[in-house]
C-alpha cells in the first residue's frame, strides 16, 4: 500500500505492506532510529511519537498505513541545530537518563503532554508517563525534567526595549 506521510516537517511517500508496523517504518524506511523498539506489546513505551504534533502514539501498536495522511514528530524532530531541545536540555540538568533507552518515548509523551496541559501537576505528570517504562533512574528526576521545561513555558516573558 502507498504510505504519504510528513515526518519531522518531512513529507514522504512509499509502498509499504499493510501490517508494517509504524516503529518498523520510521526506523527500517525513513531511518530514524531515535524511536527504539523495546517490547512489540505496547508495554515499554521506547517507541512513542507524537502524532498530529500533539497525540502521544505507540509507533508499534499502529500500522504505517494508519499514519497516512498525518504528521509524525519523532524524537529526531524535537532537533533544533546544536541547541537541545528545552526536554532535552531539562533531561540533562535533572538527570532524567542512565541508559537512555526509554528516553526517545519520555521525551515524545512528555512533548504531548505539555502541548495539551502546559502547566501540569506533578501528579498529572506522572500519569502522563505511566505508560512508560524506566529500568535505570526511577521516576522523580524524570518528573523533575519535565516539570523544568513546564517551568520554562510557563516563565513570564521578558519584553525588549
Amino acid at each position: 500500500m502507498k504510505v504519504s506521510v510528513k515526518v519531522n516537517g518531512t513529507q514522504y511517500e512509499r509502498d509499504v505492506e499493510p501490517r508494517m508496523l509504524l516503529s518498523y517504518f520510521l526506523r527500517e524506511e525513513l531511518g530514524l532510529t531515535g524511536t527504539h523498539v523495546g517490547c512489540d506489546s505496547s508495554s515499554c513505551g521506547c517507541c512513542v511519537v507524537a502524532l498530529d504534533g500533539d497525540r502521544a502514539v505507540k509507533s508499534c501498536t499502529m500500522f504505517a498505513v494508519m499514519a497516512d495522511g498525518h504528521e509524525i514528530t519523532t524524537v529526531e524532530g524535537l532537533e533544533q541545530g546544536a541547541v537541545l531541545h528545552p526536554l532535552q536540555q531539562g533531561f540533562w540538568d535533572q538527570h532524567g537518563l542512565q541508559c537512555g533507552y526509554c528516553t526517545p518515548g519520555m521525551l515524545m509523551t512528555s512533548y504531548a503532554l505539555l502541548k495539551h496541559n502546559p502547566d501540569p501537576s506533578d501528579t498529572e505528570i506522572r500519569e502522563a508517563i505511566s505508560g512508560n517504562l524506566c529500568r535505570c533512574t526511577g521516576y522523580q528526576n524524570i518528573v523533575k525534567a519535565i516539570r523544568q521545561e513546564a517551568d520554562v513555558i510557563n516563565a513570564p516573558q521578558e519584553k525588549s526595549a
